[in-house]
């Protein structure tokens, strides 16, 4: 029962802003994404202007889609639920302003210097070290208000959703901070303070627990409080839920050795990276079953809710992609993934199957509500999106996969005299059609998002559509 008075409202202004503001950048960061796919099938697209290079343009497309269209996503999530299963408007309004435009700032900086080739060349961490203190700062800033919002709470309970954001913003702080240690020796240069296969273990350590905690543990937050609210049915096991949440913590921290084997990387580490791998499948699945299994007498739902359709199909990527992961972390698995497009492949159903689509079947559940609304302006346009987005990344992974086990077989072939059976630009060129294939999967996931923009843009623009940005605690 809500006990909070008529008087107390929620603020929904941070949380529009951003789900507003994950919709654009999914649309910029999904563009660059097509670009440098097609730029495979198309050399020539790389212009004589050094910007606009596969090198330069590859980064800006992972940033753009991890931080900016993700941590969106996040941030306008996370600000929501934790409003509304804490029943206490967020800690600081002003702290919440700060991170918007602080975040907002940070993205444009990334679109300006990547591409003019400012970069750390650290995966997932190439920002210079000036960008790197601000994202320090707005993190800070965002960690005070989420815990701040749950010290306030007028629940007794935390819910399970915001122990699982609360794990993605500690663990990715430490992260950050960890693989951003640098020497500065001018305005946008800097060199890593950790050397040689140290630099690269505590790069995967980062690498790998941005996708486990930035870019699962918080969209298991959104799924925790999403997926049920849709289905109108409580979580199916809320003890699971918390066997979930403390496996998956303790596991995931473990497993960023398995991308450095073969390596220099001592081959105990290798081998323990392996095994947190393989003991990782537990809990993620424990994870994806719950989610499943909250649609117990409710699966007749997807005949009509392509909101809910997102949201499942999302859930059964990520449980693909969590039993392909630790699959490929196997030494003699990785003897012929390594270095292939089919770890592309594995990166973009977790990418485009689970994080994007449980994004886009949150924000879909989410923008009318911001709005006063009950749902959005089309829902025929909601469906037609989400064969787009599950059709393009069927043909994205499937395109991957093959190229990948083709590309492993082809530079592992030698000939009686042990000399290569294939030259590189063999497999290169035996590649070529897979990447007409995944350029096309990308643009029909492009074309979805631009369907969502549309339905969003009708949506805010209807008479009866008002902005709510304090909401009674009531409604």
């Amino acid at each position: 029962m809500n006990t909070a008075s008529a008087t107390e409202t929620y603020n929904y202004k941070v949380v529009r802003q951003f789900a507003i503001m994950t919709v654009v950048w999914g649309i910029v960061g999904m563009a660059v994404g097509v670009l440098i796919a097609a730029q495979l099938v198309w050399p020539e697209l790389n212009t004589p202007f050094q910007w606009f290079h596969f090198g330069r343009l590859r980064p800006l497309h992972t940033n753009a889609v991890i931080f900016a269209f993700g941590g969106c996503a996040l941030f306008a999530t996370s600000y929501y639920v934790v409003q509304r299963t804490s029943q206490a408007r967020l800690f600081s309004d002003t702290l919440a302003a700060f991170t918007f435009w602080g975040w907002q700032a940070i993205i444009v900086a990334a679109a300006i210097t990547l591409p003019l080739g400012l970069t750390t060349a650290k995966e997932y961490a190439e920002l210079e070290w000036p960008i790197d203190i601000a994202i320090t700062v707005v993190w800070v800033a965002y960690a005070i208000n989420f815990f701040g919002t749950v010290a306030k709470r007028k629940t007794k309970h935390i819910y399970v959703a915001n122990w699982f954001y609360g794990a993605f913003i500690i663990t990715i702080a430490v992260l950050h901070i960890g693989n951003s240690a640098f020497v500065p020796v001018s305005l946008w240069k800097s060199y890593s303070a950790y050397s040689g296969a140290m630099d690269a273990m505590v790069q995967w350590w980062y690498g790998h627990n941005a996708v486990g905690f930035f870019l699962t543990a918080g969209f298991l937050g959104m799924m925790y409080y999403f997926v049920p609210k849709q289905a109108e049915r409580p979580v199916y096991s809320y003890r699971l839920s918390i066997v979930h949440f403390w496996a998956l913590i303790a596991t995931y921290i473990w497993a960023g050795p398995h991308h450095l084997h073969y390596s220099a990387l001592p081959d105990w580490a290798q081998s323990a990276g392996m095994v947190m791998s393989l003991i990782l499948l537990a809990p993620s699945w424990g994870g994806m079953i719950n989610g499943m299994m909250t649609l117990s007498g409710a699966w007749h739902k997807l005949r009509t809710d392509p909101i809910l359709r997102f949201l499942v199909v999302s859930l059964s990527f990520y449980g693909m992609s969590t039993f392909e992961g630790p699959m490929m972390s196997i030494k003699t698995v990785n003897a012929l993934s390594h270095d292939t497009d089919w770890t592309i492949g594995h990166v973009h159903s977790g990418a485009l199957g689970w994080v994007a689509m449980v994004s886009i079947g949150s924000m879909y559940h989410l923008i009318p509500r911001l709005f006063g609304l009950r749902q959005m302006y089309s829902v025929s346009l909601i469906n037609v999106h989400f064969w787009l987005a599950t059709i393009g990344t069927v043909l994205y992974i499937a395109a991957m996969w093959v190229n990948g086990i083709m590309q492993g077989l082809m530079w592992r072939a030698v000939n009686a005299d042990g000399t290569l059976t294939y030259s590189f630009v063999e497999a290169l060129s035996n590649s070529y059609p897979g990447y007409i294939v995944r350029t096309l999967g990308g643009a029909i996931y492009l074309t979805g998002m631009l369907v969502m923009a549309y339905n969003v843009w009708k949506t805010v623009r209807q008479r009866d559509a008002v902005v709510a940005d304090n909401v009674p605690m009531t409604a």
